[in-house]
Formats: structure tokens, C-alpha cells, sequence
């Protein structure tokens, strides 16, 4: 009980959430660090897992090569990546070892995003593109306008996946005096100042299950059958719609 009591005294004691080192400043240098490397792994993740996924090719190589990263654990790649020549050179607002982190997190994050990707595009039922070619689409029309929209759900819910899993994970780089609210939680512990690591640990927490609920309502906001039921648009509704419930 006495943990708790502390960690609520550390929390609601103004002057550790101010300056370079309160909680504010590494709160946001975490959450910079964890958006900056989902949205990187994203970028090489999504265009190479999509574009198999349409053709239908390369995909278990390129998901067995992406799941190596689940294997490998993160904090490892970390200190490796720490002591190579990436090194813990401090890299603007990511801070120290922000270099070094940014990698390690965007590799942990490669799986969940071209796993879900690439598994989303091959779900598209073989009906609903028949149908895009008989109305005369491309292989391009009908990966904008019919398979990317029924794959999105999916999809964001690899990025949603990446995107909590990330943002725990990151608290690890305190380990290699790296960036993140990870440095009160290791600060805390170190000096058996438990109520301080709790602290840490109950932020953590909380801004996870905050950006879970975001990426949840991202995703629902992608559905196409949630979108379908919202009414008719032009007196039509639209292909990634129907065709996604009835064909």
C-alpha cells in the first residue's frame, strides 16, 4: 500500500512533471520515438507486404523473413545497435540512443504490420474481384478502389498491433541510457524508490490503453461494412461496400 501511496505523492507532485527530466518532457520523447518508428516501418512494410498480396506471390518469404524479428528479442538488437556504430550519440528531440532505440523499434514493429497486410489482401474474396473486372477495372482500379478499402480493418489492425507493442516496448532503451519514460522507471528501481518506478509504470499504462482506443476507433473508422450501413451516397452504394457483404 505504501508503493501505491508514493507513486500517487510522485504523480501529483507538480514540480516532476516540469522540466527536461519530468514526466511531460519524456512522455512526449517516447511517444515521438514510438509514432516516428511505426510510421517508418509502415513505410517499408506496407508497400512490399500489399503489393505481394495482390499478386499473390512472395508473401510466406517475406512474412517468415519479417517474423525472424519475433524471435529476436528487442533488447538484445538494442544493445547490439548500442554499442555498434549506431552507438548512444543523442539524435535531436529522441534524445540518447535515440538513433540506436528508433531502429530496434522499427524492426520489433515489422511483423505485426506485414504480417496483418498481407494476410488482409489475400482475404479479399475472390468473388468481389471478379466482380471489379467485370465491371472493366484494372489490376490497378481494383487495388485502389476495391482491395485496399475491405484489407483496411486488417490492416490497421497490424498498425494498431505495431503501435501498442512499440510504445510498452520502448520503455527497454532506459536500460542503454536511451530515451523514454522508461528512465523513471529505471531511476525508481535503482534507488529502491519503488513508489517513483510504479509511477513510471502506471503512465505507461495508461497512455497505451489511450492509444489503443484511438487506433481501435481508426480502425472501425476504415470499415467499409460499418461505412456501408451509414446510408446510401449518390443513390448508390459503394463498390467497397456491398460487394464486401453480398458481392
Amino acid at each position: 500500500m505504501n508503493v501505491v501511496n508514493d507513486a500517487w505523492a510522485f504523480l501529483t507532485t507538480a514540480a516532476n512533471w516540469s522540466g527536461s527530466e519530468g514526466i511531460w518532457a519524456l512522455l512526449v520523447q517516447q511517444l515521438l520515438i514510438t509514432v516516428t518508428a511505426v510510421v517508418a516501418a509502415c513505410l517499408v512494410g506496407l508497400p512490399l507486404a500489399l503489393w505481394l498480396g495482390h499478386i499473390g506471390k512472395g508473401g510466406l518469404l517475406a512474412i517468415n523473413i519479417s517474423n525472424i524479428g519475433r524471435a529476436v528479442p528487442t533488447f538484445a538488437v538494442l544493445v547490439l545497435l548500442s554499442v555498434g556504430p549506431l552507438g548512444t550519440g543523442t539524435l535531436g528531440p529522441y534524445g540518447r540512443a535515440g538513433l540506436a532505440t528508433l531502429v530496434a523499434l522499427l524492426l520489433f514493429a515489422l511483423p505485426p504490420i506485414i504480417t496483418n497486410a498481407y494476410v488482409a489482401m489475400r482475404e479479399v474474396p475472390e468473388e468481389v474481384l471478379e466482380s471489379a473486372r467485370g465491371m472493366g477495372m484494372t489490376g490497378a482500379q481494383s487495388l485502389r478502389g476495391v482491395e485496399l478499402p475491405l484489407a483496411a480493418p486488417l490492416v490497421i489492425s497490424g498498425v494498431r498491433l505495431a503501435l501498442v507493442q512499440v510504445w510498452a516496448t520502448a520503455t527497454i532503451a532506459a536500460l542503454v541510457a536511451g530515451p523514454g519514460l522508461g528512465q523513471i522507471i529505471t531511476d525508481g528501481f535503482y534507488h529502491s524508490d519503488f513508489g517513483k518506478g510504479f509511477a513510471g509504470a502506471v503512465v505507461v499504462a495508461v497512455v497505451a490503453l489511450a492509444l489503443e482506443l484511438v487506433a481501435a476507433g481508426a480502425q472501425r473508422a476504415v470499415d467499409p461494412v460499418r461505412r456501408s450501413r451509414s446510408g446510401v451516397t449518390n443513390g448508390h452504394r459503394s463498390v467497397s461496400g456491398v460487394e464486401a457483404v453480398g458481392g
